[in-house]
């Protein structure tokens, strides 16, 4: 997370239902990968839908917030990368997108928060301030309803600050957004 002037153009994934992992469910760590870890996540929820919308649209469209993990098998994902294939089997698995409840609010709303945190067996892994993210949220909303028409109930995972790592089973992940305004907690668990 931090601005740049210099930013790359976003680049966006998808993950299907299916990956949604719901508040209270233990992730399964799944049989064909050796290497997962996580990713802190602002969740951002659509309230309201659209095409190609203006950073005022994309700013209304906010219904709502969450903090989120996206689960990535490392090894898959860089065996797709040295093939020059897409990521979908290292990070839309089922259950690789643990989600905590969304908490209902507008994007002014969300102003209010900022920093998120995730802790891995009671120690900080990851913490940052999603408002020093490279790329705005307003402006992310807008930038992917460019070429995508946004629905009411989608939801979009924002970046991750650094500290991205490993997990193994038994391991206990504590993720929060402005303290304890919303929280996910998520067990690590064999397939």
């Amino acid at each position: 997370m931090g601005h740049n002037p210099d930013r790359e153009a976003p680049f966006f994934f998808f993950k299907p239902q299916s990956a949604l992992l719901p508040p209270g469910e233990p992730f399964k760590y799944p049989w064909f990968s050796k290497d997962v870890h996580h990713e802190l996540e602002l969740v951002i929820a659509i309230g309201e839908g659209g095409y190609q919308l203006t950073l005022a649209q994309a700013k209304a469209a906010v219904s709502g917030f969450a903090v989120g993990l996206d689960m990535t098998c490392r090894d898959v994902q860089q065996q797709a990368k040295q093939q020059g294939r897409p990521w979908e089997l290292a990070k839309g698995f089922d259950g690789s997108a643990p989600c905590s409840a969304i908490q209902r609010g507008s994007y002014e709303d969300l102003q209010q928060t900022g920093e998120l945190q995730l802790l891995r067996n009671g120690s900080i892994v990851q913490q940052g301030d999603w408002r020093q993210m490279i790329w705005p949220v307003a402006e992310l909303i807008a930038e992917v309803s460019r070429y995508i028409r946004l629905q009411p109930g989608d939801l979009i995972f924002t970046g991750t600050p650094a500290g991205v790592g490993p997990v193994t089973p038994g391991d206990q992940l504590q993720a929060s957004l402005a303290g304890s305004l919303v929280t996910l907690n998520v067990d690590i668990v064999e397939p």
